[in-house]
């Protein structure tokens, strides 16, 4: 009777043995799981990506265009990669504006080329007044080669340079037209730069390059800076003050600048002149 009621224990003992061992039944997921956390969206980091510009510098021209609003007047700005092609301008930069002494540097491109065509003889006089115009913005070295070489000759070219919305403006001078009573846009001083640095035969653009890169403290502000050339302008009109900056920045002159600031009487020359070189410092330095 004993082997019996063993073997039988046996038996129990291993069915207990393997209700032990069984895994317990899969708990069921929840209904509901934790979103994940939002990805920044591709406009956050950056906001212009159809632009062609890196994304470092699309995040700067956002940070311009905010501040250009709070700026007094209306303020055009043109920005131009000249590597990539890639470029911005603002809704001001078609706004037709008063050049003050940007048109200088029309006038010196003129100048070079006459004379690298024959039509003129430029002699050492003649050089040193273009290059007191540039440094300087010396108003009677301009006046001087003006008259010289034509004034008229000379607003016959500007278009040749880019400069096609550029319009002379009668009845504030007995010349006309005169270099210091000029209208054109930011993007046809935008034009004009790069026709300086594409177009201008090597010894003529090394010529200006060189210039713009060594302005006096009257143009050291705007574009101007390290690794960077300006030719600037700036005067009362009969509409307020108006300050303009042009000019080049980065190695071999990739990024090209311009900026009209037509204060319309909301401020004078200071607030000009932070502007134009806030609006540099914010995208390049």
């Amino acid at each position: 009777m004993l082997r019996p009621i063993l073997v039988a224990c046996a038996l129990a003992l291993s069915a207990c043995g393997q209700a032990a061992t069984t895994e317990p039944p899969a708990v069921a997921p929840p209904r509901h799981t934790p979103a994940a956390a939002p990805l920044v969206s591709a406009p956050d980091l950056c906001p212009m990506p159809d632009s062609g510009f890196e994304c470092e510098l699309q995040r700067r021209i956002k940070a311009v265009q905010e501040y250009a609003e709070t700026r007094p007047g209306s303020v055009g700005i043109v920005l131009r990669d000249r590597e990539s092609g890639a470029m911005w301008r603002n809704g001001n930069a078609g706004d037709l504006t008063w050049t003050a002494s940007t048109i200088k540097l029309a006038i010196a491109v003129n100048l070079l080329e006459r004379h690298r065509a024959g039509k003129i003889r430029l002699s050492n006089e003649d050089r040193r007044l273009m290059t007191a115009m540039l440094h300087s913005s010396d108003a009677d070295a301009t006046d001087t080669l003006w008259r010289r070489y034509g004034g008229t000759t000379f607003n016959a070219s500007f278009a040749n340079y880019g400069m096609t919305e550029l319009v002379a403006q009668k009845g504030y001078s007995a010349t006309f037209p005169y270099w210091g009573f000029e209208k054109c846009t930011t993007n046809d001083l935008d034009r004009l730069i790069n026709h300086v640095l594409d177009t201008v035969p090597a010894e003529d653009r090394a010529y200006l390059v060189g210039q713009m890169r060594e302005v006096g403290p009257e143009q050291q502000w705007g574009v101007w800076g390290p690794d960077s050339g300006a030719k600037n302008g700036w005067a009362e009109e009969d509409s307020g003050w108006v300050v303009n900056s042009v000019g080049f920045v980065g190695p071999a002159e990739r990024y090209t600048l311009a900026i009209m600031n037509d204060l319309k009487g909301q401020g004078g020359y200071d607030e000009g002149r932070a502007t134009s070189t806030e609006i540099t410092r914010l995208l390049f330095r």
